[in-house]
C-alpha cells in the first residue's frame, strides 16, 4: 500500500484509525448488548474495554498533527483511563460472585468470535502504519489486548455450558482487567521513556 510510510499526519493514517475508531464503536455497542442480556462480566469487561479502545483511536486521531508532548498527554490520558476500567471491572466481578449470575456460554463465545476477526483486522490496519508515535504504540497495545481477550472470552463460554456455572465468566472478567491493567502500566511506561528520548536527541 502507497500509504504505510506517510508522514503521522497523513491521510493514509487518518483513514486507517478512523475505520479502527469505528470498528471498536460497533463492537464495544455489541459486547456491551449481549453482555447485558448474556449477564456476562466477561463479554461487559470486553465491552467497557473496546470503549475505552474508541477514546483513544479519537485521542489519537487529534494527537497525529500536534507536538510530541501533547502526544504522552494523550498516552497518559489512556493509560488512566485502562486502569479505571481495570477496577470497575473488578467490582462488578465481586458484586456478581456474591449477588449471582447465569451467564450464557453460547452467547459469549459468538459475540466474542465476531469481535476477536475485527479486532485481528484493526490490528492488521495498525501494523501497517510505520514510525508510530507514543499514541499509535498505545493504540496498537489496545488491539493486541482486545485480540488476546476475545480467545479468553470463547473459551470462558465453553466451560460456562460445559460446567453450568458462572465462574468461567467472572474470572475471564478479571483476567480482562489484568490485561488492561498490564496495558496500562505499558503504555504509561512507554509515555515516560518518550520523555527521555525527547531529552536525548
Amino acid at each position: 500500500m502507497s500509504d504505510v510510510n506517510l508522514d503521522l499526519g497523513s491521510t493514509g493514517k487518518r483513514r486507517t484509525l478512523w475505520i479502527v475508531l469505528w470498528l471498536n464503536v460497533a463492537i464495544a455497542v455489541g459486547f456491551l448488548t449481549t453482555g447485558y442480556f448474556g449477564n456476562s462480566n466477561a463479554l461487559i469487561a470486553n465491552g467497557l474495554d473496546n470503549s475505552s479502545d474508541a477514546i483513544v483511536y479519537g485521542l489519537s486521531l487529534l494527537a497525529l498533527t500536534r507536538s510530541r508532548t501533547w502526544k504522552r498527554g494523550a498516552a497518559r490520558f489512556s493509560g488512566i483511563m485502562l486502569l479505571i476500567f481495570a477496577a470497575g471491572v473488578v467490582l462488578d466481578a465481586i458484586r456478581r460472585y456474591f449477588g449471582g449470575s447465569e451467564p450464557i456460554g453460547a452467547l459469549m463465545m459468538t459475540m466474542a468470535a465476531v469481535a476477536a476477526v475485527v479486532n485481528f483486522l484493526s490490528l492488521h490496519l495498525l501494523n501497517k502504519l510505520q514510525s508510530k508515535d507514543v499514541n499509535l504504540r498505545a493504540a496498537t497495545t489496545f488491539s493486541i489486548n482486545d485480540f488476546v481477550s476475545n480467545g479468553g472470552v470463547i473459551l470462558a463460554g465453553i466451560i460456562v455450558i460445559w460446567t453450568d456455572s458462572n465462574w468461567p465468566d467472572l474470572l475471564v472478567g478479571i483476567a480482562v482487567a489484568g490485561i488492561a491493567l498490564y496495558g496500562a502500566i505499558d503504555i504509561l511506561r512507554d509515555a515516560h521513556t518518550d520523555v527521555q528520548e525527547e531529552r536525548e536527541t
